[in-house]
């Protein structure tokens, strides 16, 4: 009995760790839309008006990544950096709707590092992708004018969103820390 607790001691030891989306909402809307996480296991698109509904999505990419180099990001990130060494965990977030607008939220396991806003950014950044996801019309991801994305003042691990949909509509990549749990299974 002993070796089976020290051996499953030592798999929760040497299990990776995952920045995960844990939680969001939508506080204010036009629209029924809800918060959906999405399995990057399973394969589907997104972009191109692929969904085109009133809800607030979310996924994980790759987790706990070291930056082999620094990566830009258009929001956090010191000097709008995020330096090489740091250990990432990427996340996609996205509203693909035709007319809706919405206030909403998603929350992280750990403490958001930067967010990709914009078109070259997130392309930069693809190398962090890393699921069954296919991401089309990448020229279009990004922000459409006049919507706005930030990180919460007091939850540095919640990401506020305020847009409103329109073809393509928006779609950011979000850098947190390493997960401060480690999932079982």
């Amino acid at each position: 009995m002993r070796s089976v607790i020290i051996a499953g001691a030592l798999a929760l030891i040497q299990a990776p760790a995952f920045g995960l989306v844990i939680d969001g909402d939508i506080v204010r809307q036009t629209g029924v839309g809800q918060f959906v996480v999405l399995d990057p296991n399973r394969s589907f698109a997104v972009g191109a008006d692929t969904f085109d509904d009133d809800n607030l999505y979310a996924f994980d990419e790759d987790q706990n990544i070291v930056l082999e180099s620094p990566i830009r990001v258009d929001i956090g990130g010191v000097d709008g950096r995020i330096a090489a060494g740091t250990v990432v965990a990427s996340h996609y977030v996205f509203f693909d709707s035709l007319s809706g607008v919405h206030v909403g939220y998603v929350d992280f396991d750990a403490a958001i590092l930067g967010i990709a806003a914009f078109q070259d950014t997130m392309g930069a950044t693809d190398f962090l992708a890393n699921t069954d996801v296919r991401y089309i019309s990448t020229e279009l991801r990004g922000l459409e004018q006049g919507d706005y994305v930030w990180i919460d003042e007091d939850l540095p691990d919640r990401l506020w969103v305020y847009w409103a949909g329109s073809s393509p509509g928006d779609y950011i990549r979000v850098f947190t820390e390493e997960s401060k749990a480690v999932p079982l299974g």
